[in-house]
């Protein structure tokens, strides 16, 4: 065969395979109804999400292959909401990929996103459907009934866990209704024999969206258990906060979109969770400890509140500067979509540096969990950056520090960002910061992190390499070939942390 023909015919072929998928996409159709046990649950202006997989014996809502999104407009709960996949205001992702090359069964199931107090879909108070199943060989029509609600979180049962819920009152007014803060307390095995003694005391702050809940693994994990109730272990109490924040995770800061979350955390919930456990005041023993999105929040809360926490334990944390959000500066940077050498951003890769997943199709998926069609409240990792770090726009949501479809860079929003950007601070105003973190940082990063985020860890060593007047003892170590939380061990972290209680 002539090769000027080949690419011809490869051309022709990509095109014609293009067309069908446009052409088969409107083939998927979808009927949502609510059972009239959940219509008094119903709340208007949420969003509807189909997710779909291959994989039988999971819940899609939880290990999703595709997604379809889209927010029904004035939606009576009494009729069932139809809607194909060539409206336009429907977002996807994977959706074409389900008919070609061979078709294949999918698993199903619904989620009607509505609790405005939680930007994540599979929270407490959102309605959902059970599984159900099709083969999508030819056009097909999904029929669904939103007929359960996801309930609260329970906390486990043990004498040794105390959980705590209180009405936050400043997070109260800025929201115009009421707005709760939660955790859980595990105490340790010595408690009940010394009462009246005072104990050290470690704030663990949970990865991405975590909750109060984490001491539920801990209680029911037989080896982690067997150790903390023993009589030779570290006697340390251990506080399990909750992320919870209305465009996804709070990070425990304050911010213009969800509300003063660091004022509630240090002077609502913490003052209530120490009278409890009868802390003292005064004793130097106050700690924090997380990995991931809790790395990135122990080291915020740590360096923002410098004489309030007397040490921090930061395994893999977020980006703590801007200038390297991953591998985006965003500050000089045109595009969160493209790198300078105009090659896809990655966003996430293997520990042998493949990458397998780019930053346009994270924010794609995004899109789709937004009530408005982009990540602004999907509740996940960039809606919640975007909350936390960016400000207000002016009818009220927050500003979008990049444009949701193609990834430009709105550099006067960005600018706003330093005030979260550790680096940054800490350069800033180390003057008077730099002698009251004295002993207070420790970190450890990947150097394989999966999200990239070491780079950013190792420009603030650098800088902290620099510093005089004190010189910076912060202690951060990075493991070669080492991914995201890869070292993270509870057992290590509170031995580290009884170790440095008894010094203080």
């Amino acid at each position: 065969m002539n090769k000027l023909i080949i690419p011809i015919l490869l051309s022709s072929l990509i095109s014609m395979v293009s067309v069908l998928k446009a052409q088969e996409l409107p083939f998927l159709k979808a009927g949502v109804s609510v059972s009239s046990e959940m219509r008094p649950e119903f709340v208007k202006g949420g969003r509807l999400l189909i997710y779909m997989t291959t994989e039988a014996g999971k819940e899609p809502r939880r290990n999703s292959d595709l997604t379809v999104g889209i927010t029904p407009q004035n939606w009576d709960p009494s009729t069932t909401y139809t809607f194909d996949a060539s409206d336009k205001e429907l977002r996807h992702t994977n959706l074409e990929n389900a008919f070609v090359p061979l078709p294949k069964k999918y698993y199903y199931q619904a989620v009607y996103k509505q609790n405005i107090d939680d930007g994540q879909a599979n929270v407490p108070g959102n309605l959902y459907s059970g599984v159900d199943s099709v083969d999508l060989s030819g056009p097909v029509t999904l029929n669904l009934r939103l007929n359960k609600v996801i309930p609260p979180l329970r906390i486990v049962k043990n004498k040794f866990v105390v959980p705590v819920a209180i009405q936050s009152k400043c997070l109260t007014e800025f929201s115009g209704h009421p707005r709760y803060l939660k955790a859980s307390i595990l105490l340790p095995s010595g408690y009940f024999e010394n009462p009246e003694k005072f104990y050290p005391i470690c704030y663990r702050v949970p990865g991405l969206n975590g909750r109060y809940d984490g001491v539920n693994r801990m209680i029911a994990d037989k080896q982690f258990s067997e150790w903390w109730f023993s009589k030779t272990i570290p006697q340390v109490i251990y506080v399990f906060l909750d992320s919870q924040g209305p465009y996804g995770d709070s990070y425990q800061v304050d911010s213009e979109n969800n509300g003063p979350c660091g004022k509630a955390l240090t002077e609502e919930l913490i003052p209530e969770i120490e009278k409890q456990v009868h802390y003292k005041k005064d004793s130097g023993k106050r700690f924090l400890a997380g990995a991931s999105t809790g790395g990135w929040v122990v080291l915020g809360l740590q360096i923002f509140y410098p004489d309030l926490f007397d040490g921090a334990w930061s395994y893999s944390p977020d980006p703590v500067d801007f200038e390297h959000y991953g591998l985006i500066n965003i500050y000089q940077d045109k595009t969160v979509f493209y790198n300078r050498f105009d090659y896809p951003q990655p966003e996430y890769r293997t520990i042998y540096g493949e990458p397998k997943g780019s930053m346009k199709e994270a924010i794609e998926d995004e899109n789709v969990q937004g009530r408005n069609n982009n990540y602004l409240d999907s509740g996940d990792q960039f809606g919640a950056y975007n909350a936390v770090f960016g400000p207000k726009a002016k009818d009220g949501p927050p500003s979008l520090m990049f444009d949701p479809v193609t990834g430009k860079i709105d550099h006067a929003i960005a600018s706003q960002w330093e005030k979260y950007d550790l680096k940054k601070v800490l350069q800033k105003n180390w003057s008077t910061l730099g002698p009251k973190l004295q002993g207070k940082i420790w970190i450890w990063t990947g150097d394989m992190d999966n999200l990239y985020s070491n780079v950013a860890t190792r420009f603030l060593k650098m800088y902290l390499d620099k510093t005089e007047n004190p010189k910076s003892d912060a202690k951060i170590s990075f493991t070669s070939m080492a991914g995201h939380c890869a070292e993270w061990n509870e057992k290590n972290v509170l031995m580290m942390v009884a170790e440095k209680a008894a010094k203080n």
